[in-house]
């Protein structure tokens, strides 16, 4: 059972500590969310649990493994890693885009098997970007590329998803498409961590978060962390729960 597990991390900028002797831990089957105000620290956190960073203090472990000494080939079968924005540096079709998450799979200079074109038509298919299969990049929306990335990452077939605000550029309809395709992928035994800046989505999708910002790093089961006792100091705001909802007021 794949676990990303870290331990004691610590990082800060000038003026002030993102976090400190933070330990978490990414189990299959669940999600994590973190959340917290511009600046807190998601996506450093993010970089480092998907080892493109290494924080000033602790270490992240994949296994048994140390995440930043894994070579690169071995870390991307195991671990896919979504950035905010998620650019793209070429003109390529949307087919062309996804097949580049099997890398991790293919020979040196070797041609792609039937088995990677099958994994690449499943992933437009199941992100309902079959229509788009042979669009340039360059010709879609945001929210259209950042399904596309989406469906580059899932074609890895890693068991580990770290992803930075997914659903930022997204209209709602496939901010909850992409939600519910991360829960499946989480039913099916991956272990997923995201940034989140809605946080009713936050609550309503995750296991478990990690809020950053307040005076003290939460980590733990979502309905106790994103709860309005610490909603509150973190962003700055008064927060009250109504029903399943926040409502946020001045502070």
């Amino acid at each position: 059972m794949l676990v990303l597990r870290a331990q004691g991390l610590g990082h800060a900028v000038p003026g002030r500590t993102l976090y400190q002797d933070l330990d978490l831990e990414l189990r299959p089957g669940r999600i994590t969310v973190v959340v917290g105000p511009n600046g807190a620290g998601k996506s450093t956190l993010l970089r480092h649990l998907a080892g493109l960073a290494a924080p000033q203090a602790g270490r992240v472990w994949l296994g048994d493994d140390d995440l930043r000494a894994l070579p690169p080939r071995q870390r991307a079968r195991r671990l896919a890693y979504l950035p905010q924005g998620g650019g793209v540096a070429f003109d390529l079709r949307v087919r062309d885009l996804v097949l580049l998450g099997r890398a991790p799979y293919l020979p040196a200079f070797g041609a792609p098997a039937v088995s990677d074109h099958a994994a690449v038509a499943l992933a437009l298919r199941r992100l309902d970007l079959e229509a788009l299969a042979d669009r340039g990049v360059d010709s879609l929306s945001g929210g259209e590329r950042q399904r596309v990335m989406l469906a580059r990452m899932l074609v890895s077939e890693a068991r580990v998803l770290v992803l930075d605000e997914p659903g930022a550029a997204l209209d709602i309809g496939h901010a909850l498409a992409l939600l519910t395709q991360l829960r499946a992928l989480a039913s099916d035994g991956a272990a997923v961590v995201l940034a989140l800046h809605d946080l009713d989505l936050a609550r309503r999708f995750s296991d478990d978060a990690v809020l950053l910002g307040g005076p003290t790093v939460r980590v733990g089961p979502t309905g106790q962390v994103l709860s309005a006792r610490y909603l509150g100091p973190a962003f700055g705001v008064a927060v009250r729960e109504l029903g399943e909802h926040l409502v946020f007021d001045p502070a």
